[in-house]
């Protein structure tokens, strides 16, 4: 039996970094039911402290999820969830991201690192290229053509 799956990055403040992945990858952030949330506090299954206003929008504090423009089967969904403690060491699991030959990686670096993510390094294997920056929360991400 084949699975599918969701990718979940630990995150400080995960509306805002949701926001920078969705702008990076050219995604959606999923929008919030604030009816739904309300209606949940109203029946008492959840309370104003689970919630947040994020750009004017009530939202679960909890986290924040994106998604590729196409749907869900185009790509695996992208939750950042909410966590306590700083990030303190080197990522086990990160996200290639390839840009396609029709764009130059170097430029989709330049442009994420305008928004505020770290140059850590650039690598190469063979002919294959890559530049391994961090997110705003340090997070690594490898871009490549």
């Amino acid at each position: 039996m084949a699975y599918t799956f969701q990718v979940t990055i630990d995150s400080a403040a995960p509306h805002a970094l949701a926001d920078w992945w969705a702008d990076a990858l050219g995604w959606e952030v999923e929008p919030s039911d604030e009816a739904f949330i309300r209606g949940l506090i109203a029946a008492g299954h959840a309370t104003d402290e689970d919630t947040t206003t994020h750009n004017g929008v009530l939202v679960w504090k909890a986290g924040a999820a994106i998604r590729h423009p196409e749907g869900l089967e185009r790509a695996p969904r992208v939750l950042f969830q909410s966590v306590p403690e700083p990030k303190t060491v080197k990522n086990r699991v990160h996200l290639d991201v390839r840009t396609g030959p029709d764009e130059d990686h170097k430029s989709v670096v330049e442009r994420l690192l305008a928004k505020g993510a770290t140059f850590l390094h650039d690598g190469h294997q063979g002919p294959s290229v890559w530049t391994t920056i961090a997110d705003p929360q340090g997070n690594e991400i490898c871009i490549s053509n």
